[in-house]
């Protein structure tokens, strides 16, 4: 008997022996660094963030209070 060697089976089968391993596949989309006016956004974003110093404060004072380091090293 020859095996499957078609990269879906391929991609499955890796799959599968991560999901036995206790993973679980997780995927993301984020931002494209490449796209144009990238740089851009990021600096206009971050001058609104420094404009915003008490919601930075209220949103930091909020995660501090929040957080569950429990189990957690650090």
């Amino acid at each position: 008997m020859t095996k499957d060697k078609s990269p879906a089976r391929s991609v499955q089968r890796y799959r599968d022996r991560m999901r036995r391993s206790g993973l679980r596949l997780m995927q993301l989309w984020v931002p494209d660094t490449r796209a144009r006016g990238f740089a851009e956004e990021c600096r206009r974003q971050s001058r609104a963030a420094a404009r915003q110093r008490r919601a930075e404060g209220e949103v930091t004072s909020w995660i501090d209070q929040t957080r569950d380091t429990d189990g957690w090293t650090g």
